[in-house]
C-alpha cells in the first residue's frame, strides 16, 4: 500500500512528535491505553463500513539513519481469533506550507476483516492514516482548545399578536331547548299554583327512586284481631236466636 498526507506543520515538528511515543500514542485516532504497556498498546476500535472490529495490540515507531521512521504493528481481535500484522515504512518531505507524509508497505489479516469488502478496507485505512497524520501535528494548547460555538444572532423579540375579545356568554339558568323530561313537567304543571310547581317532585330522568315499602308483622295482627272479634261476637248471636226460635 501507498499513501501520502499533507499536514500544514513543518517537518522539524513532526520529527519531534515521532520521536515521543506518549504523543505517538496520542495521536492514534481511538487508541484506549493500556496501564502500566508500552505507551502505544492497547484497543483500538476500527470501522469498517457499517461493521466494528475491535483489536487489542501494539505499535512501535522507530527511526532510521535515511530519516525516515518504521512502522510495525501487530494485533489480535478481541472477539475472535483474527489478527493483523503492519509493516510500513513513513517519509517526511517539506513542501510548501507544510510537509508531506508518505506510508508505504504492506499489511497483512486473516478474521473478520477478510469477510468485508476490500473497497470498504481500504477506505479504513485511509482515514485511520489522515486523522493520524493530522494529530501529530497538534500541540498541547491545540489539542486542548475547546470548540468555538459559531456566534448565533441574537433572538428579536416580536410582539404577540393580541387575541380578539370573547364574545359575551348568555348565562342563562335553562338551556334553550329544554329536555324531553323537562318539557312533558311543564306540561303536566298547566294550571296548577306556583307552591305547587315549585315543590312538585322531578319526573322522568331525575325522578328520585322511591324507597322498597316494608310490611311489619305487627300491624297486620293489630288489624286482623279485631275483625275476627267482630266475627266471632256475630256468630254468637245467630246462634242464640236460633235456638230460641226452636
Amino acid at each position: 500500500m501507498e499513501h501520502e498526507v499533507f499536514v500544514p506543520v513543518t517537518v522539524e515538528r513532526l520529527r519531534e512528535a515521532l520521536g515521543d511515543p506518549v504523543r505517538v500514542a496520542r495521536a492514534v485516532p481511538g487508541l484506549q491505553q493500556d496501564a502500566g504497556a508500552d505507551p502505544v498498546a492497547g484497543r483500538l476500535k476500527v470501522r469498517v463500513g457499517s461493521h466494528s472490529i475491535t483489536y487489542r495490540g501494539a505499535v512501535r515507531v522507530t527511526g532510521r539513519d535515511d530519516g525516515s521512521y518504521a512502522v510495525e504493528g501487530d494485533a489480535t481481535e478481541t472477539r475472535g481469533t483474527g489478527s493483523v500484522t503492519l509493516a510500513l515504512t513513513l517519509r517526511l518531505r517539506d513542501t510548501e506550507a507544510g510537509t508531506t507524509l508518505t506510508f508505504d508497505g504492506t499489511a497483512t489479516a486473516d478474521g473478520r476483516v477478510t469477510e468485508l469488502p476490500q473497497d470498504a478496507v481500504g477506505s479504513a485505512v485511509v482515514r485511520l492514516l489522515n486523522r493520524f497524520a493530522e494529530a501529530l501535528g497538534e500541540t498541547e494548547e491545540e489539542r486542548e482548545q475547546p470548540e468555538v460555538q459559531p456566534e448565533t444572532p441574537e433572538a428579536v423579540e416580536t410582539p404577540e399578536p393580541e387575541e380578539p375579545p370573547a364574545p359575551p356568554v348568555d348565562d342563562f339558568t335553562e338551556p334553550a331547548i329544554p329536555p324531553a323530561e323537562a318539557a312533558h313537567a311543564r306540561r303536566t304543571m298547566i294550571g296548577r299554583s306556583a307552591e305547587e310547581v315549585d315543590h312538585a317532585p322531578p319526573r322522568g330522568r331525575y325522578a328520585p327512586v322511591p324507597a322498597p315499602q316494608t310490611v311489619a308483622a305487627g300491624a297486620t295482627l293489630r288489624w286482623a284481631a279485631p275483625a275476627a272479634a267482630v266475627v266471632l261476637a256475630s256468630a254468637i248471636v245467630v246462634t242464640r236466636v236460633l235456638r230460641k226460635r226452636r
